[in-house]
């Protein structure tokens, strides 16, 4: 038997508790009571249980909450870093292509100094043109096209009109800078002359 204070073992002879018995000297009503008020103080400890779940459930969902919120703060630095590379990078691609149009640029002033055949350097002239005109073909850059097509704010920037009849009214009579598109994105605006 363990220690017990002189009081508890007064309280405890008094009611009839005998250690190990669950309901000691108890017959009848006396012990439907008894099992009452059992049932009472564990539905109490059963609330108190409760009242501490919502607050550990509280708990858990703020700390989900802050993880979540952490990982979509890396989530978006990281995309914003990848976003900067690519800007970064994306230059040297035109510029690496690029790159034999100026070396054939400096031959072709380096032989114009030293020859006189016109029309050699008139062709060469013609090759390096062309073959700028593939690479940015090549990287999706076309002209916009616009004579004689009708006006398009949306492609050509008009820097005059002129008289031109009404057969040519509203449209492109004359391109003073050619413009140029990458897909559906306007590099240049075509400056052309409108006929009114």
């Amino acid at each position: 038997m363990t220690k017990k204070t002189a009081e508890n073992q007064i309280v405890e002879e008094k009611e009839g508790f005998v250690e190990g018995e669950a309901y000691p000297n108890c017959e009848g009503e006396p012990c439907a009571n008894m099992a009452e008020e059992n049932e009472a103080a564990a539905d109490s400890v059963a609330e108190e249980q409760e009242v501490e779940t919502p607050q550990v459930e509280e708990i858990d969902w703020k700390d989900k909450y802050l993880r979540l919120q952490a990982e979509f703060d890396n989530f978006r630095k990281r995309t914003l870093r990848e976003k900067m590379a690519l800007i970064e990078s994306g230059g040297s691609d035109v510029w690496k292509a690029v790159l034999p149009v100026l070396d054939d640029m400096e031959r072709a002033i380096a032989a114009s100094e030293k020859s006189e055949d016109i029309s050699a350097l008139r062709e060469g002239e013609k090759l390096i043109y062309n073959k700028f005109v593939d690479i940015m073909r090549q990287k999706g850059v076309v002209e916009i096209e616009a004579l004689d097509a009708t006006f398009d704010p949306d492609l050509h920037e008009a820097v005059a009109r002129f008289a031109a009849g009404e057969e040519k009214s509203g449209k492109v009579i004359d391109v003073v800078q050619r413009g140029y598109k990458q897909g559906e994105q306007v590099l240049r605006y075509t400056k052309v002359v409108v006929g009114e």
